[in-house]
């Protein structure tokens, strides 16, 4: 007979856990809706910001909420995740170059 999931499985947070992470989240989500519509940063300090506000609300969301951490148990699921970003990032930065290089081509003839 298999045993039941009980509240305290190591695979899940606690509710602690959970109010943490959504609090960061909301924090991060309320400080990048500020950075904009205050105007007070240059344009290229908000992207700066907002780029790294998304970075740590990722990271944040994978830690709190996907439960993605440097445990054994979480290796290979760590390291598939690793994989499929590395993936995304050569294909957009490669459809970037291409493009950008397409376009510095096309306006020099």
């Amino acid at each position: 007979m298999a045993q039941a999931h009980t509240a305290h499985d190591s695979s899940h947070g606690s509710y602690s856990a959970y109010l943490i992470g959504f609090v960061l989240a909301v924090i991060l989500t309320v400080a990048s809706f500020a950075a904009v519509m205050t105007h007070a940063l240059s344009p290229g300090m908000a992207l700066a910001a907002l780029t790294v506000l998304a970075v740590v609300q990722i990271v944040v969301h994978l830690v709190f909420f996907l439960h993605l951490n440097t445990s054994s148990e979480q290796s290979w699921n760590l390291m598939c995740f690793i994989f499929a970003a590395a993936s995304v990032i050569v294909i957009i930065g490669g459809t970037i170059f291409i493009m950008h290089d397409t376009a510095i081509n096309m306006m020099s003839r």
